[in-house]
């Protein structure tokens, strides 16, 4: 049977690790994961981990991560922070680097910033923090996925895995995006959301780009699909017509489809404005 360990429900045979020589001590990015587990802890969110096992105690790794609500980035990187107060580094994008907080708390973290306009630069610095022996998050729809499907994988993760050498650790969350995401009210008071956050066995790494990205969506699909299980058996049932859940499990979240035609507007409509400063 799953059990406590803090704020968290464990696998039956998790075994707390040694806390990690460096990352452990890294004060600034440690005081930011103790005020997001005081906040999860004030909201009764329920965090159940499995596969922490899948996670290195040194080393790199790559994280690639499902992407369905704003705070995936911090449920993703429950399981390494258990694991030996390990920390991840997340890719994310430039523009929110120079921000006022959130750049600073981003600067602060040592995130790897993505500039989507030279790719390249962005691809470097994760592999030189993973070749130095860091964990490295990365999302590879993207973006938020509105349909809470699994959109179409880019092959950035593969790469970054390939050149620096290191496992590629596939992780899927699911309920996060009942706390907060697009479109949707948030709900960030005393809640009590349970999430489940699943860390599979590392994927190979063997052939090209691309069949290393279809072999990891497979192995997320069969973690989503298993954690959509357990989250309708443990908590459930839900309504139907939720918006939080996929057409296909009965919610009235958009279509896979649908939520790609939203996505190209607002890609349009950014670059519009773009065009309209320069």
């Amino acid at each position: 049977m799953p059990r406590r360990e803090g704020i968290f429900v464990v696998d039956p045979d998790y075994a707390a690790a040694p806390d990690h020589p460096v990352e452990s001590t890294e004060r600034f990015y440690q005081r930011v994961v103790r005020a997001a587990k005081a906040v999860f802890r004030a909201q009764g969110t329920t965090t159940t981990l499995h596969g922490t096992d899948n996670l290195p105690l040194e080393g790199g790794a790559l994280l690639a991560i499902n992407h369905t609500g704003w705070f995936d980035f911090i449920f993703a990187g429950m399981g390494p922070h258990l694991r030996g107060r390990r920390l991840v580094r997340f890719m994310a994008k430039a523009e929110v680097f120079p921000m006022p907080v959130i750049g600073w708390l981003m600067r602060g973290m040592k995130h790897v910033p993505v500039d989507r306009s030279a790719g390249a630069s962005a691809v470097d610095a994760a592999v030189e923090c993973l070749e130095d022996g860091g964990l490295v998050g990365i999302f590879p729809e993207g973006t938020i996925s509105r349909s809470f499907e699994l959109s179409d994988f880019k092959t950035g993760g593969a790469r970054i895995a390939q050149r620096a050498g290191v496992p590629l650790i596939p992780c899927v969350i699911w309920g996060s995006q009942r706390i907060w995401t697009k479109d949707l009210p948030r709900r960030l008071g005393r809640t009590h959301t349970p999430v489940i956050v699943r860390y599979g066995a590392p994927v190979s790494t063997e052939g090209t780009p691309e069949e290393v990205t279809a072999r990891l969506k497979r192995a997320m699909s069969e973690l989503l699909d298993a954690s959509r299980e357990e989250y309708a058996r443990e908590f459930g049932p839900f309504p139907s017509g939720e918006r939080w859940m996929p057409t296909s499990l009965g919610g009235s979240a958009p279509t896979p489809e649908e939520a790609e035609e939203i996505y190209a507007r607002e890609k349009e409509a950014r670059a519009s404005k773009k065009k309209k400063k320069a």
